[in-house]
């Protein structure tokens, strides 16, 4: 689990590395800037999170849920966010991010799902990990 949270967060570090370098060719440059930062955040926090697993003490199925979730979680906030920066979506949830920009209804309703299931998936993992520290 901990070497894939490494090689999880390492890759996700280098997504936003690679969409900071994208964001002049995308549609909505600022919600790209939220997809560069999501990448530059969440990539290094999964590397915390491994480092801090040695410390976690969860049975293994807990374990696996909670590393699911975090790599769901993070991975979809990156990808939301950059599908938002490309197609000009995300007025739900990030209206300032998106201002003035309108996708079509489908593709603002795949950001606008990935935004909503994030969210959960990261309240949950962050509590399974809270747990994990204390026993």
């Amino acid at each position: 689990m901990q070497t894939f949270l490494f090689v999880a967060g390492l890759v996700l570090f280098l997504l936003g590395l690679l969409t900071g370098l994208a964001n002049p060719a995308v549609k909505n440059p600022r919600m790209g800037v939220a997809s560069h930062l999501q990448g530059m955040t969440n990539g290094p926090f999964l590397i915390v999170v491994g480092l801090l697993w040695p410390h976690i003490h969860l049975s293994h199925l807990w374990q696996l849920v909670t590393v699911v979730l975090l790599a769901f979680g993070t991975y979809a906030n990156w990808l939301a966010t950059q599908l938002a920066a490309v197609w000009g979506a995300g007025r739900r949830f990030a209206p300032g991010a998106a201002g003035d920009h309108v996708a079509s209804s489908g593709r603002e309703r795949i950001v606008d799902v990935l935004l909503a299931a994030l969210a959960p998936a990261m309240i949950v993992a962050t509590i399974l990990l809270i747990v994990g520290v204390l026993r």
